[in-house]
């Protein structure tokens, strides 16, 4: 991991390790995660699934799972309903997705009974750390809501506050974004950021700084604000949380900094109980390693 993930893992260490429970955990990628997660100091999994396929695949990795704690549930349904009650109940400090699909994990998290719902809304946030930005920048919601209202996007904000205080950041800078960085009546989106804006200034989305509407330049580039004469912005370039107007503005640039821009990053689900670890099949390792460990800060920081 990098300088500033590392910095989220040392920040988990000194409180002490925190406790995953995995949902249906007969998945090579996430074995190795929480292996990692745990040589590393971050968290210690419970592993609820099939235990045959468990211990064959930990086999495959020469993993030891005598440290372990597997509670055998072959039906993928009923095994995700017992690992979201660990962390429902207070067991496990978070929840992690594994060989399950999206929708069955979700339904698991909104259940009546033993999940995670808060009755907030519910949004996602990934961090990233990008070669040449000397901060973390929080990207929310490239995932899960798909078409934010005003009220949604307030609402992402206030979730997201949270997470960038245990990565480190106390006062974050919110930046509404745009295709223009100035109001226009005939993009919808614009007038969106603008009330976002007065919202913060009334205090009424937490800890934080909010500037829009703002273009991507202007919002990560300093030296795109210098150009263009928007030195009277509270955001100059700095921004640390990047909000996007729907998913697909989001996922795409969430995707592009993927594939193209070389860095790092963590994804969780917040505005539930306890983090949300729901990465994808094509995530990388380190990239669910990153997930854990944003996940165990965020829950250490929920806990306090």
């Amino acid at each position: 991991m990098g300088k500033k993930f590392d910095e989220i893992a040392e920040r988990v260490k000194k409180s002490g390790m925190k406790k995953v429970a995995v949902s249906v955990a007969q998945d090579e990628a996430v074995l190795e995660a929480v292996r990692a997660a745990k040589e590393r100091g971050i968290a210690e999994a419970i592993l609820v699934g099939d235990e045959a396929k468990i211990r064959e695949i930990a086999a495959g990795l020469d993993m030891d799972l005598a440290g372990y704690e597997i509670i055998n549930e072959p039906d993928m349904i009923q095994a995700s309903l017992k690992a979201v009650k660990l962390a429902h109940d207070g067991v496990a400090d978070m929840y992690m997705k594994g060989l399950i699909d999206s929708k069955s994990f979700l339904k698991s998290v909104l259940d009546k009974e033993v999940g995670l719902r808060t009755g907030g809304t519910l949004s996602h946030v990934s961090v990233f750390e990008i070669p040449g930005i000397d901060r973390l920048l929080f990207l929310t919601d490239v995932a899960f809501m798909t078409y934010p209202t005003l009220e949604d996007k307030a609402n992402i904000i206030r979730n997201t506050i949270p997470v960038c205080k245990a990565c480190g950041v106390d006062r974050p800078k919110v930046a509404p974004l745009a295709a223009v960085e100035v109001v226009n009546p005939k993009m919808p989106v614009t007038l969106d950021a603008a009330e976002l804006t007065k919202m913060g200034e009334a205090g009424e989305l937490g800890d934080c700084i909010v500037d829009g509407p703002l273009s991507m330049d202007l919002a990560i580039e300093p030296e795109a604000a210098k150009h263009k004469g928007a030195t009277n912005r509270k955001i100059q370039g700095d921004a640390d949380v990047l909000l996007f107007p729907d998913i697909h503005a989001g996922n795409l640039v969430y995707k592009a900094m993927v594939h193209l821009a070389g860095g790092q990053n963590g994804c969780i689900l917040t505005g539930t109980k306890v983090p949300v670890i729901l990465t994808s099949r094509s995530d990388s390792f380190e990239t669910k390693v990153n997930s854990l460990a944003l996940a165990a800060a965020v829950a250490n920081a929920m806990q306090k």
